[in-house]
């Protein structure tokens, strides 16, 4: 792409800025927003070249989806997740991605991890039925990449290994039904919404397996980490709103108090709280950086210790999505009233956050993973390789 996606974002930002009550009243991003953020390459970041995206490394992915959190939260998860769907494409050969996402391909996309509902083997392919639920970014998604039990005749089908054979399966939007569900708290703008399909023919070439190699040969599609390339973004989303709620208190912090002559920065327990924050947003951002970093550089030199290196990145995604979670509590309690207010800006990102949280990318499980990992023990079944 001729623009530099990091550029691309900074120029989006006044554009955010100026729709952040219709992001949040509408629960969806703004069409307009919408389709400039698609023509920059911004919801498909690890899209691959020869399919007109980016296929930029994770690093660079980082500072994309954190510039976009800073400014508004579901904006930046709506990159950092339109960026994890689609870069499933590589999973299809080009001719079935030109079939569902058009010539030249326009991939937009969204999803489900969980599996909602089953493909029936039939001849030539699958018939797909089913409600899945959480499709962030819905809409202004093209297709839907949703995971499916297998199943036959006969009832499911199951792996050597005794579990349920789950496929996933690339299907166009508009062949559903759209269910506007989603009512939150926070990060209303994601339009997470339900999609629903009632006996739907889905050609196997419109399929995969998550854990087959895909058809591009770039390191980043390694089905082995695909998930911690992902997962990556989710904690630039929460880096990025904890900078952004960092920024909201300043301002608060300079402009008097309900009850006291007194600044806020002129007091020792918030001096003391700004500081703290500014370490651990400082601290969870270099530890994925320096992690993931490794981890990439294992991927890209296909070395032998990249699954030793996936363990530590894990761990510092989680880390840094919990810290950002506990940096926004600690900010809105020393902010006081004040922080109760729509208009400073706070309490957006503590709701956003506290929603962004619950991702598993940042659950306590990643902890105990890691730790059975680093132990020799016997890690726990997750639904997430």
């Amino acid at each position: 792409m001729a623009e530099n996606l990091l550029d691309a974002a900074k120029s989006l930002v006044p554009m955010i800025r100026a729709n952040l009550d219709r992001i949040d009243s509408e629960c969806q991003l703004p069409p307009e927003l919408a389709t400039a953020m698609a023509q920059k390459g911004l919801f498909g970041l690890y899209v691959p070249k020869v399919l007109g995206g980016p296929e930029s490394d994770p690093i660079t992915a980082f500072h994309v989806v954190e510039e976009i959190s800073k400014v508004d939260g579901s904006t930046g998860w709506c990159s950092f997740n339109g960026t994890a769907l689609t870069s499933a494409v590589s999973r299809i050969t080009i001719e079935a991605a030109k079939e569902l996402f058009g010539d030249p391909p326009d991939v937009r996309g969204s999803g489900s991890a969980r599996s909602g509902g089953t493909a029936k083997v039939v001849p030539g392919g699958y018939l797909l039925k089913g409600r899945w639920n959480y499709l962030s970014g819905i809409d202004h998604a093209k297709c839907l990449f949703l995971n499916c039990d297998v199943i036959d005749d006969n009832g499911p089908v199951m792996s050597e290994d005794g579990s349920q054979l789950t496929r996933v399966a690339v299907v166009p939007l508009e062949d559903g039904i759209v269910h506007l569900n989603w009512d939150t708290m926070g990060m209303r703008g994601t339009a997470s919404n339900d999609a629903e399909y009632l006996d739907l023919f889905v050609p196997t070439s419109h399929t995969y397996s998550r854990m087959e190699p895909g058809f591009h040969d770039n390191p980043l599609y390694n089905p082995q980490t695909a998930i911690l390339m992902s997962w990556t973004l989710a904690a630039a989303n929460a880096l990025g709103m904890a900078r952004g709620s960092m920024d909201a208190f300043m301002k608060m912090a300079t402009t008097g108090s309900t009850n006291s002559t007194t600044l806020l920065r002129d007091r020792s327990t918030v001096q003391t709280t700004v500081g703290e924050c500014e370490a651990m947003i400082g601290a969870g951002k270099s530890y994925v950086l320096s992690a993931v970093g490794a981890m990439w550089e294992s991927q890209v030199g296909r070395k032998p210790d990249l699954m030793d290196k996936a363990v530590h990145a894990r761990l510092a995604i989680a880390y840094a999505i919990r810290q950002s979670v506990k940096v926004v509590e600690m900010l809105f309690y020393v902010a006081g009233t004040g922080a109760i207010h729509q208009s400073n800006g706070l309490e957006r990102f503590f709701r956003d956050l506290h929603v962004s949280g619950q991702h598993i990318s940042g659950l306590h499980s990643n902890y105990e993973l890691g730790g059975q990992v680093l132990l020799g023990a016997a890690p726990s079944p997750s639904l997430y390789a």
